[in-house]
């Protein structure tokens, strides 16, 4: 850690932080007046996990719309990220989100949808590749990959498996609409992955992001909460939704239900089917 560091940069005091069931997280505070966030793996290293999150923090950094913590370093052990001092979220904290993810989205316009390198939902692998196509990249790198992972371990005829085959056939006419170019996305921007500034302002982190429709931002965003009506009233000021969007974004949120279900087990398999019967 000493050379990712800076070489002689001496550690003066760690600093233990939540990091959930995935990492092991210190805020480092350096000889040097520096304070740094790393995170390592609580278990093996996962080869990549580190790299594509870095690199996903510097695409979203690049937008220069809202703040991300900086990259020092990474590899596949080892991820240091600028330490960010978090304050109380100010009264406008919902709309600011809105409204920055809508500039985010505006200013990363582009044709092919994907990324160039595979990343991390969790701990499930998300397999990206360029697609020239909204619908196909839907079908084969995220509903269908998800799908694949949950049947090959259940039985044949699993009712979740036959209801999820048959949307992926109409996934041509639900996404119909979505003729909008690519745009960079988080990924998985659910409460946890959000805070603010000491200035109240919003922050964001922890990304898992791709090139894909604007809509699927939403879909981990209304699944657990913690981003209202007043969030997407603000981004819709900026960059209105087409219609039938809430059926699209229950697309969206089915595949992080499916993600849950394959990482944490049975207990997200009702909501997966329901939400898959719902669509059909």
């Amino acid at each position: 850690m000493r050379a990712a560091l800076g070489g002689s940069c001496e550690i003066k005091q760690r600093q233990r932080v939540s990091g959930g069931s995935i990492n092991h997280c210190e805020r480092l505070y350096l000889a040097d007046g520096r304070q740094v966030f790393a995170k390592t793996h609580r278990h093996q290293p996962v080869s990549g996990m580190y790299e594509a999150e870095a690199h996903a923090l510097e695409l979203l950094a690049a937008s220069k719309t809202l703040p991300v913590p900086a990259v020092i370093y990474a590899d596949d052990e080892l991820l240091l990220l600028e330490a960010l001092d978090e304050g109380v979220p100010g009264s406008d904290w919902q709309e600011a989100l809105g409204r920055g993810l809508a500039l985010l989205h505006k200013k990363t316009r582009q044709k092919q949808y994907g990324l160039e390198l595979d990343n991390f939902i969790g701990l499930s692998p998300q397999p990206n590749g360029w697609h020239d196509d909204w619908v196909s990249f839907w079908q084969t790198r995220r509903l269908g990959h998800q799908i694949s992972l949950f049947a090959s371990k259940t039985r044949a005829g699993d009712a979740l498996v036959t209801a999820c085959s048959q949307l992926q056939e109409k996934l041509p006419e639900l996404l119909a609409a979505d003729d909008e170019p690519a745009v960079l996305l988080h990924g998985d921007l659910w409460s946890g992955n959000a805070a603010a500034t000491p200035q109240g302002k919003p922050v964001i982190f922890d990304p898992a992001s791709y090139y894909g429709h604007r809509e699927a931002e939403f879909g981990m965003m209304r699944l657990f909460g913690g981003f209202g009506a007043r969030c997407e009233a603000a981004y819709q000021e900026v960059w209105p939704f087409q219609p039938g969007v809430d059926r699209r974004i229950a697309l969206y949120q089915l595949y992080h239900q499916l993600n849950h279900l394959n990482l944490f087990g049975p207990s997200y398999y009702d909501g997966c089917l329901s939400t898959a019967r719902s669509l059909l």
